[in-house]
């Protein structure tokens, strides 16, 4: 009889979360990269991509309205030494609508990444719309070159006190979270050194974009 009362009582309680649970699975985040980031606007239109035969103008753009990506370092792990290792770190190249270009991180040495970079700094970073509303709305999938998205590689340094504050008011703008992070993790700003920069925004290949090309890019 009491195991009777228990499983109705757990199935009354079912009943009356589901609801709740379902609404919180299915409710969007707001920001263009998760909640509350910084002044993007969920509501507001991203702006249009640019022309894609302008594959540096492309690039800045992917970079500046991305708020995260994957990059990928050799692992010193010794059971995968040698290795590729992609994880996924949050950045910022500017605040919304003042982007440098230049990916900017906040990281920790308790990171498996960051131990990777220490013995070889070499990394490759990759961003997409496909954290955007962008590619929803066209119905592109993100493997679709049509889901434009970029890839850089280059060198993971720790900014120097010429950049500290611009990096620092670039990530806690898009990522106020990072503000609260314990300090006991020895958090630093790094940025990655670009060197070699790929655009996959349409059929045919990648475009290749030089450093230069890509920081002499001016937006109105």
């Amino acid at each position: 009889m009491a195991g009777r009362v228990r499983g109705s009582a757990r199935a009354l309680l079912a009943a009356l979360l589901a609801p709740a649970l379902v609404a919180l699975l299915v409710a969007p985040a707001r920001g263009r990269g998760g909640r509350g980031h910084g002044d993007w606007d969920a509501a507001a239109a991203l702006p249009p991509l640019p022309p894609r035969e302008d594959a540096a103008r492309v690039a800045r753009f992917v970079t500046h309205v991305c708020d995260w990506g994957a990059l990928a370092t050799l692992s010193t792990d010794q059971v995968v030494r040698g290795w590729a290792f992609a994880d996924v770190l949050s950045l910022s190249d500017g605040p919304p609508g003042a982007g440098s270009g230049v990916p900017y991180f906040y990281l920790s040495p308790l990171q498996q990444s960051v131990g990777n970079l220490q013995e070889n700094p070499r990394a490759t970073l990759t961003m997409s719309l496909a954290q955007t509303n962008f590619c929803r709305k066209q119905g592109f999938d993100p493997q679709s070159p049509l889901c434009a998205h970029i890839i850089l590689s280059g060198t993971v340094t720790k900014v120097n006190e010429s950049e500290m504050d611009f990096a620092k008011q670039s990530l806690f703008v898009r990522h106020p979270e990072m503000k609260t992070w314990p300090s006991s993790h020895n958090w630093f700003f790094a940025k990655l050194n670009i060197t070699n920069i790929w655009v996959l925004d349409y059929f045919g290949g990648p475009k290749i974009v030089t450093p230069e090309e890509y920081y002499n890019v001016t937006f109105q």
